[in-house]
């Protein structure tokens, strides 16, 4: 993709706003079943933190399935690998809706993530291919827009429609939408041109590069610390900052307008400054942080930093799934696949350990707290990478 005459940035391929909307649908399905646990809980007669499985379920299947399955679809082309991902993505919900077992609706949370993880992976590939090496953070932005537009509008309406219809009603409508969107990709996504057959011993061998794995270490830290405050906000915002309950909806969503604000600042800024980018993001997100262990208190102060949280971090990760593309040359499937494993072993982990330092003295401060020392933590990765690339000459970046 080639400058604007006007020298302005020139428009993304419409192919990269088609998998936004596809990554809209998975963002919705990932976060949307913690609006409606009670109601799951008493329809299949299980226990809310039995329920919660659910959640548990999803995002290990994302750990685990985003690389294998980019392995295990490497030589199928990529339009056909997109289309089968949404096709069961949509017969997992069907499954889920149709079913009154407990067992069997957790096993359709598996498969639904590994189809999740299957269109992160290679969805990334052809929205980086089809933008081009100068707009790759750009198109990675756009991705994740759908991802925190999920957070904003996709969750609330589904917990609103679950609230009215019962829990299989977003169920059915997400069935409904990806298949629709299935169809979209067909008729939108461009055939693979002729390329190089791919290797598996290739995919791997992208692994033995330093910097793919500082550049994952980078993604787990900061998400990991963000979205482990994230996870336990409403204590902080309700008991701590004085805030009714009733308004904390109003503040999820400020932290989801300034992600999506974020993820596009990052994209743009991220493809002439990556290095620069994701230093300002990681030291502006830790000092986010640790004034929210402080002056969360005060409720403004609470509210304007929570925005701030999803800014500041946010404005990375478009930059560091194009980093992680780049570094990993000629072979970039399976480290797409660990892109999409990266942020959910950093949930995971922080969201334990968060839990941990909530029940402790520290009490609804030790969330953030927490989180303050994995966004300082990040500058680790991150400083390694900028002593390296003045040694070591980057690659361009692959798709």
């Amino acid at each position: 993709m080639s400058p604007s005459i006007d020298g302005r940035p020139p428009k993304l391929p419409f192919v990269v706003l088609v998998l936004s909307a596809g990554t809209f649908l998975m963002g919705t399905t990932e976060f949307v079943i913690a609006g409606l646990l009670p109601e799951i809980a008493d329809d299949l007669q299980v226990s809310v933190s039995r329920a919660g499985l659910l959640i548990t379920a999803f995002a290990a299947g994302m750990i685990v399935g985003a690389p294998t399955m980019a392995i295990a679809t490497l030589r199928l082309p990529r339009r056909s690998t997109l289309i089968l991902a949404l096709a069961v993505f949509s017969l997992g919900h069907l499954v889920a809706a149709l079913s009154s077992s407990f067992a069997l609706v957790l096993a359709a949370r598996v498969v639904t993530a590994l189809a999740t993880g299957t269109f992160w992976c290679v969805g990334a590939l052809v929205a980086t291919t089809a933008a081009g090496p100068a707009a790759t953070s750009r198109a990675l932005g756009m991705l994740m827009g759908g991802l925190t537009v999920a957070t904003v509008a996709g969750v609330p309406l589904g917990a609103w429609l679950g609230q009215l219809s019962g829990w299989r009603g977003p169920f059915w409508v997400l069935a409904a939408l990806s298949a629709g969107a299935a169809a979209v990709i067909g008729r939108y996504i461009p055939a693979d041109e002729r390329r190089e057959a791919p290797s598996v011993r290739a995919e791997f061998a992208a692994l033995r590069e330093v910097r793919v794995w500082l550049t994952l270490s980078a993604m787990t830290l900061l998400l990991g610390g963000v979205l482990a405050t994230y996870t336990y906000v409403s204590p902080l915002l309700t008991e701590r900052a004085g805030i009714p309950g009733g308004a904390v909806p109003l503040v999820l969503t400020g932290y989801g307008l300034g992600a999506l604000l974020g993820t596009t600042v990052g994209g743009r800024l991220g493809d002439r400054h990556p290095l620069a980018t994701l230093v300002i993001s990681a030291g502006t997100t830790t000092l986010v942080l640790l004034l929210l262990t402080f002056v969360s208190t005060n409720p403004v102060a609470a509210v304007v930093l929570v925005t701030l949280m999803g800014m500041t971090c946010f404005a990375a990760t478009p930059v560091l799934g194009a980093l992680a593309l780049r570094f990993s040359a000629s072979a970039p499937t399976l480290v797409s696949g660990l892109s999409g494993s990266a942020p959910n072993v950093g949930i995971a982990l922080g969201s334990w350990t968060a839990g941990v330092a909530l029940t402790s003295p520290l009490g609804q401060t030790g969330p953030p707290l927490v989180g303050t020392v994995a966004a300082a933590l990040t500058l680790v990765p991150l400083t390694a990478l900028a002593l390296m690339r003045a040694t070591r000459p980057s690659e361009a970046p692959s798709a």
